[in-house]
């Protein structure tokens, strides 16, 4: 491990994407994007061992390709987008677990509630654009439960079975650019 100045990276919005997947009425998976989001991790190593990450995301941004439950999505029953724009993630540690796999733990913040959550992390490589531009590329997942984060709006159908499970996989696909 080679130690070196920090360097800071910031994410590539237009190549890089920020997802969420939650079942419907436990036969069917909901997948979601958040199109406005903004990061940067700061590292003093080469392999990101020592990396800082600072992420948010606009609620308001939500996609799911249906505009009537992105809207019940913003609402108070869900993200509450009017009171709480942001979702917001601050690692407090990113600790390499292999040659190119990490786990990533810091702190979430959801409508106004934080807790700690536990990601893993793989590093796709590192490469340079056409322009010399230094790039990387991680792909990162995890899980959170809603109702921790008081997005507990619930609905039963009339079997008796749950709409909106209380799972949210988490899946991230992001390019970082190292800033000069």
């Amino acid at each position: 491990m080679t130690t070196q100045t920090q360097s800071v990276w910031a994410i590539d919005p237009t190549h890089s994407e920020i997802q969420f997947k939650v079942k419907h009425l436990v036969i069917s998976t909901v997948t979601g994007y958040f199109r406005s989001f903004q990061g940067a991790l700061s590292t003093s190593t080469e392999d990101f061992s020592d990396a800082k990450i600072h992420f948010t995301a606009d609620i308001d941004s939500i996609d799911t390709n249906n505009e009537q439950r992105d809207g019940h999505l913003m609402s108070d029953d869900f993200f509450g987008a009017e009171s709480f724009p942001k979702l917001t993630f601050e690692s407090t540690s990113f600790t390499k677990t292999g040659e190119d796999s990490y786990t990533l733990v810091g702190n979430i913040t959801l409508k106004g509630v934080t807790k700690e959550i536990i990601l893993k992390a793989e590093l796709g490589g590192l490469a340079l654009d056409p322009y010399g531009n230094q790039k990387a590329g991680f792909e990162i997942n995890g899980k959170i439960n809603r109702k921790e984060f008081g997005l507990s709006w619930d609905a039963i159908t009339e079997a008796g079975g749950v709409v909106v499970s209380d799972e949210v996989r988490l899946h991230l696909n992001v390019q970082i650019n190292k800033q000069a």
